[in-house]
């Protein structure tokens, strides 16, 4: 399971009011990017996120990347096509995604999904794009109450003028 996304230098992964008009600006040309699609297998969406794309319009990606999409919700009512809703527990929607993705990745899109991923054990690698701007306020990339300490093992780092990519492994400890 990999957490795929793109945040603000400050940590934020959408603006205020869900706001992501400010990534457009981006997302441009990442051969890092380009490289890890071939290897996506499947997606795991949360509702949140799930609704915020639904309600504009995009597909994951912009449309380059095609496969299973799993989302972790009941299905809504007309249930939109090419993707699948898999409501309840958060192992199993795992085990459906892992299962169609093969010896491909997951890729998580969602805070809420990928932070629960993590707290269960389920996450193994973040790739994070971090874009030069602050947006402020927003949806933290991780945000935990309490806090807690997660070591992290850096796989590869690497630059385009649109974002900094990083992408690390989550140290292992107790795991399932």
């Amino acid at each position: 399971m990999l957490y795929h996304v793109t945040m603000s230098l400050d940590g934020y992964i959408a603006g205020p009011d869900d706001d992501m008009s400010w990534l457009a600006g981006h997302v441009g040309p990442n051969p890092l990017v380009d490289e890890f699609l071939p290897n996506l297998g499947a997606l795991l969406i949360g509702a949140h996120t799930f609704g915020l794309a639904a309600t504009a319009g995009g597909a994951p990606y912009g449309g380059v990347w095609t496969g299973p999409m799993f989302v972790l919700a009941p299905p809504p009512d007309p249930a939109p096509a090419g993707f699948q809703f898999v409501a309840g527990d958060l192992d199993a929607a795992v085990s459906t995604a892992k299962a169609a993705a093969g010896d491909k990745y997951v890729a998580i899109l969602g805070a809420n999904v990928a932070k629960r991923c993590l707290e269960a054990g389920l996450l193994d690698e973040i790739l994070v794009h971090v874009a030069p701007l602050m947006l402020g306020d927003g949806t933290r990339l991780f945000e935990h109450a309490g806090g807690t300490n997660v070591a992290l093992e850096r796989i590869r780092d690497s630059s385009t003028p649109q974002a900094v990519n990083l992408w690390y492994r989550v140290a292992q400890r107790d795991r399932p």
